[in-house]
């Protein structure tokens, strides 16, 4: 049982797109899973802008760092820098899906480079505590 384990780590090892993806599809459960908890937040207490946009950034770091410890368990080596690729493609994905959603690109550049670094560092660290 114990080489079967071995076999499906180093599987997953040698094609790290099969890995990548899984750990992205991880971030996005945990930030739909966390922004459903956040709408019934802002539904029962009705809170002000200010936590809202707080509440979000939370939620961006929280799915970095468990996309990062999964990606970094399963690749075991040069953890911290697929912890940040798995952040920075999260940042793609959440960009060009709200581009779309929203019609263009009209968001702020500032903001939109915070979040990619928000994104890629928790991703990294995510990496490094795996």
């Amino acid at each position: 049982m114990n080489f079967n384990h071995k076999m499906r780590a180093r599987d997953t090892k040698s094609n790290p797109l099969t890995a990548i993806f899984i750990s992205v599809f991880t971030m996005f459960i945990v930030s739909g899973i966390l922004l459903l908890i956040l709408a019934l937040l802002l539904y029962k207490l009705e809170p002000a802008a200010s936590v809202i946009k707080v509440g979000i950034v939370v939620i961006y770091v929280i799915a970095g760092l468990f996309g990062g410890i999964f990606l970094g368990k399963i690749m075991r080596e040069q953890k911290f820098l697929w912890g940040l690729v798995a952040g920075i493609l999260y940042f793609v994905i959440l960009f060009l899906v709200s581009a779309i959603v929203k019609g263009g690109f009209d968001m702020e550049p500032s903001r939109v480079f915070t979040t990619l670094i928000l994104c890629g560092a928790s991703g990294m660290a995510g990496g490094m505590i795996s």
